[in-house]
């Protein structure tokens, strides 16, 4: 097979960074070169070196002076939810009856599960994101519908079927053995088939009743290697109302402690409004707090608290998401720049090395996927961002005084979008560049 020599400034992170100074925490190469064959990354280095070690035949494709990084990498997106995103509600529980559950009970549909498969996969290449980790319907053919398109493109998904059987409408019910039988059979039919992984998902504690948890637990309990995402504790009034259905439970994080749901493959989007002893129960269990910034200031959830929860004796790991479509932007550059601003407010500062490791880097680790995705390591998967800092006149006119690596990527971090995106490389081939709309 005929290799590829991606040329450009490479940029590949070794671990957080600690400080704008953490020279150390990555890899960067001025000139720099990516060899790529048979979908994975051989070779990393200086373009001299790299081209050295490639065959005569090799085709050379020269990025300079943009920037090839991993792809991006989202932990928290809806599937059903992309002609939900940019809908008016007041808060949490007012959004989900009046727009998400409606246009959810559509993807009983497979052709419209289909069609939307397509569009969001064009989205997330667009943006540059090669991984995400998604909420699919109730509906067994939605996760069909993703897990087919997620294959024929090559990339690498983390999906599951919604579990739910109470507090939403008919259409969207499925029952305890419903709920295991199907999510059995998608793990059957799709777990490890190309890139892609299946994830046990109980939509969250409101939505389920506690037969339904016993039978999410036993899923965990047959597949023990499997991803598990849910939801915990992204608004006040959800958290009383789940606290309510439960009221044996010490708190909403005992819930999911109680049917074993807890542990280093779980995910659990937003996990704003902790108590102590919540966070000491995901840290002692590994699990991953998924911070959803845009969706979580689109309606008026709260704000993250970041560095409280990463910084204390015992700290919670944290992954970065869009949350689409309560969320509002496809772009991780977009996502980590509305994390920048909730930092700012609660006091604290992040630096745009944590940004773009949290995208790469560190969303891979909270996976445990980091030695397939997230670096330019050889070995991994080549799937590669190209981006440029000059993309739009605004870009462009701050570029002139930008003079360091890491006022570009603030800059990229800032400003950036789609646009930003000049290529987006799945499994070494180009994606966004062959987008037919």
């Amino acid at each position: 097979m005929t290799s590829i020599l991606l040329r450009g400034r490479t940029l590949s992170f070794h671990r957080r960074p600690e400080s704008l100074d953490d020279h150390a925490s990555y890899a960067y190469e001025e000139d720099g070169a990516l060899l790529v064959e048979d979908g994975k990354i051989l070779a990393r280095g200086a373009y001299d070196t790299v081209r050295a070690q490639a065959q005569a035949d090799a085709v050379e494709i020269d990025h300079r002076p943009h920037l090839l990084l991993p792809g991006f990498i989202d932990t928290h997106l809806h599937f059903p939810q992309m002609q939900v995103i940019g809908s008016y509600a007041a808060n949490l529980l007012e959004w989900l009856n009046a727009y998400t559950f409606p246009e959810e009970c559509r993807f009983v549909e497979s052709d419209h599960a289909a069609r939307i498969a397509g569009r969001l996969f064009d989205e997330l290449v667009r943006h540059g994101t090669t991984t995400a980790v998604a909420y699919c319907s109730v509906h067994k053919a939605s996760a069909d519908a993703f897990f087919a398109e997620s294959l024929r493109r090559g990339l690498c998904m983390v999906a599951g079927k919604v579990m739910m059987d109470r507090n939403a409408p008919q259409g969207l019910l499925d029952t305890p053995q419903m709920g295991y039988d199907e999510t059995r059979a998608i793990i059957e039919q799709w777990h490890g088939k190309g890139r892609n992984h299946v994830a046990i998902t109980p939509r969250f504690a409101i939505t389920s009743t506690p037969e339904q948890m016993e039978a999410a637990q036993a899923l965990a309990r047959d597949f023990p290697d499997l991803h598990i995402q849910t939801h915990l504790s992204e608004n006040i009034e959800e958290i009383d109302y789940t606290c309510s259905l439960y009221p044996d439970a010490i708190d909403y994080t005992d819930i999911y402690a109680h049917y074993g749901l807890l542990g280093e493959k779980t995910l659990l989007g937003h996990a704003i409004h902790l108590s102590e002893r919540e966070m000491d129960a995901l840290s002692e269990a590994g699990s991953i707090a998924v911070h959803c910034p845009t969706s979580n200031l689109f309606l008026g959830s709260g704000l993250f608290p970041w560095r409280k929860l990463t910084r204390r004796d015992k700290p919670v790991r944290v992954s970065v998401a869009t949350d689409i479509g309560g969320g509002t932007s496809y772009s991780m550059l977009r996502t980590l720049d509305e994390a920048y601003k909730i930092q700012q407010l609660l006091g604290e500062r992040l630096n745009p090395l944590e940004s773009f490791h949290m995208m790469t880097r560190g969303n891979a680790e909270a996976l445990g996927l980091v030695d397939r995705i997230g670096t330019l390591e050889p070995g991994s998967d080549a799937d590669i961002v190209v981006l440029d800092a000059s993309a739009t006149p605004a870009m462009a006119l701050k570029m002139e005084v930008v003079n360091r690596l890491t006022e570009e990527l603030f800059l990229l971090q800032t400003m950036g979008d789609d646009r930003a995106v000049i290529e987006t490389y799945v499994a070494g081939k180009p994606a966004k560049s062959t987008l037919t709309a």
